[in-house]
């Protein structure tokens, strides 16, 4: 049986905190921050520089998943601004943050192709070059482990490079949202193996790694899968437990936890559980994200604007009654 807001018995909800004060033409999708913001600017003046020295700050004091997240958005950017990329090129081809970017950018643009996994075959020496710039960074192994996805790759293989990955950083969040997705993708509606995996990861993490929204990740798979699954709600409920826990230890209105908490205020409205749905909004702040918005909508930002105000009513109307549960009205899932 598919999984719906219909079948789902809300819990009691908690009593909301005061309606964010960020309105609709404030919030911003995607937004960089602080570090990647003048970075991107010098960029779309042709200047690498910036760019160069931010990847290797991130390197030398091995901030992993702050590396792995502006390598990704160094990438989407050239492909619209390519001039830093090549004067990048021209200037420092052996640059690790360089071979990175341009191994991201291949992936990128071979995905995008009907020939994808041909395509993704000729990346490969990309991905190979990247991962010998630093034998500590994970990131290359990030990248090899999408493109292995991508080019659908064998089994045995794709443990090979997650062995290689996990030996570099075990709590790496962008490794295990690969594997995670090699798992859904190669074996459809194992959604209890899926959770087992986030679960095995956030269980030995540290309590303020990323890694303990895994498993809200993994839910999310559970809850959009037109198939169904029968996967017991408690599970369900633990993994947004686990990702609520984790958004209280990060800063309020801040681009950094922005998906996380993205993320997590859709599994919470799939849940029935809309107090806390809206707590996250409220956290959030002006920062929406393309994902998860993005798999309901070719207007990602315009959805969650639409989510957020339909929650927003609906809490209003809710609140005094404290002791219903209930849906909001108008979500659009």
């Amino acid at each position: 049986m598919a999984l719906h807001l219909r079948f789902l018995r809300p819990r009691r909800p908690a009593t909301p905190a005061a309606p964010s004060a960020v309105a609709d033409g404030d919030v911003v999708l995607d937004a960089p921050d602080a570090r990647l913001a003048p970075v991107l600017v010098a960029a779309a003046r042709g200047d690498h520089t910036p760019a160069a020295a931010l990847l290797a700050a991130t390197a030398e004091h091995a901030e992993w998943e702050h590396r792995d997240r502006y390598v990704r958005r160094l990438a989407v950017f050239a492909r619209c601004r390519p001039d830093f990329f090549r004067a990048w090129t021209a200037e420092t081809p052996d640059d690790p943050g360089l071979l990175l970017v341009g191994a991201q950018l291949a992936v990128d643009r071979a995905w995008d192709s009907p020939a994808r996994a041909e395509l993704l075959r000729q990346v490969s020496p990309l991905i190979t070059a990247a991962a010998g710039g630093d034998h500590h960074d994970p990131v290359p192994w990030r990248l090899a482990l999408d493109h292995a996805r991508g080019a659908r790759a064998g089994h045995r293989y794709f443990e090979e490079l997650w062995e290689a990955a996990v030996r570099r950083a075990p709590h790496h969040y962008g490794c295990h949202v690969a594997a995670l997705r090699y798992l859904a993708a190669s074996w459809r509606g194992a959604h209890r193996e899926c959770l087992d995996f986030a679960e095995r990861a956030a269980q030995d993490a540290p309590a303020d790694a990323l890694l303990q929204a895994l498993p809200a990740r993994a839910a999310l798979g559970c809850l959009t899968d037109s198939s169904g699954t029968d996967v017991p709600r408690a599970r369900l409920d633990a993994a947004a437990d686990r990702a609520v826990a984790l958004s209280a230890r990060l800063p309020a209105d801040d681009p950094w936890p922005a998906q996380i908490r993205n993320l997590l205020a859709y599994v919470l409205l799939r849940l029935a559980r809309p107090a806390e749905a809206w707590e996250q909004m409220r956290l959030t702040g002006a920062y929406a994200t393309s994902f998860p918005w993005e798999r309901m909508s070719d207007d990602p930002l315009g959805h969650f604007l639409r989510v957020r105000g339909a929650l927003r009513e609906a809490l209003r109307v809710e609140t005094p009654h404290r002791g219903r549960g209930g849906t909001p009205r108008a979500l659009g899932h």
